[in-house]
């Protein structure tokens, strides 16, 4: 397989969508909020740059649901094991680095249900202490799975809590999955570049229509609390829709978020290159005719 990984607004869709082009590829998306339906604008979905190259898993499931890590290995193995099945290549492309690394490694995962009990005793507590709880169990577990995302609500840092606390009083024997042998390849944007990109890009998809977009998703009945799950754009979004923040105040503390977010995405991939995995480093504002002629070097 080929892995092309990189941090919001470096451009590695339209690179995966051109490489897969050139090699008769489909892509196998590794993005945790474009597997929505109708949450199109504010994942960055961005179809177009398919250009006809044919896509998994994205559109997979209703906004409202919790869709999880353990899911994604599932649906990342049925797609692979189909790609693979007729002889073609698979290429993974996402920003999601705790996606990539557990099918690349082949993390043993268990479903964990939820529990109603425990979720009624955290209801109202602060992230806080929250946060400090979930630290505590993951010392305990060794567990050091969990982005940092998954502290940035209340609602999933409760999820989390929730699924450490499950594996620490039931250690089953968790469902094994293999490895993927996979070249990484990392698109690679200047700081200064890719901030100036993230702000021109959060003012066309506003102006593209996000807030409606997030609009019609309360419209259809689906609780505020469950977008702002979602976390960054719909976060913020929903709280401006309900009146919790002026217009001005959403643009400047989602921008500042979507910063932060692309930050974290790449002290998740150097952390990747420290536990062992080698990155092969692109320059992302190289013509992309070049990219693709380096990747197919790298990879031949």
């Amino acid at each position: 397989m080929i892995t092309i990984l990189g941090p919001t607004a470096s451009g590695k869709t339209p690179l995966a969508a051109a490489l897969a082009k050139e090699i008769g590829g489909e892509i196998i998306s590794a993005d945790s909020r474009q597997v929505y339906r109708r949450m199109d604008i504010g994942t960055g979905k961005d179809l177009e740059d398919y250009d006809g190259v044919p896509y998994h898993l994205i559109d997979i499931c209703e906004p409202g649901t919790k869709y999880n890590l353990f899911q994604y290995q599932q649906d990342f193995y049925d797609a692979y094991n189909n790609i693979i099945g007729r002889g073609v290549q698979p290429v993974l492309c996402g920003g999601t680095g705790l996606y990539i690394e557990a099918v690349l490694k082949g993390y043993h995962l268990s479903p964990v249900p939820q529990n109603p009990e425990l979720r009624q005793q955290l209801e109202g507590k602060p992230l806080e202490e929250l946060t400090q709880m979930l630290l505590e169990l993951k010392a305990r577990n060794g567990s050091n799975m969990h982005n940092t995302t998954d502290v940035d609500s209340c609602q999933r840092a409760i999820r989390a809590i929730e699924i450490e606390t499950y594996n620490l009083q039931h250690p089953v024997p968790r469902r094994e999955l293999p490895p993927v042998d996979s070249l990484i390849i990392g698109v690679d944007i200047d700081r200064e570049e890719r901030r100036r990109k993230i702000t021109r890009r959060l003012k066309t998809r506003l102006e593209g229509g996000m807030v409606e977009e997030v609009k019609a998703l309360l419209d259809e009945g689906i609780p505020a609390d469950d977008l702002i799950y979602y976390g960054l754009e719909y976060k913020f979004v929903t709280e401006y829709l309900v009146g919790k923040t002026s217009y001005e105040e959403m643009f400047q503390r989602l921008e500042i978020a979507i910063h932060q977010f692309a930050k974290r995405q790449m002290t998740w991939f150097r952390g990747m290159e420290r536990r062992g995995f080698t990155i092969h480093w692109i320059d992302a504002m190289r013509p992309m005719e070049e990219k693709v002629k380096e990747i197919i070097r790298i990879w031949q």
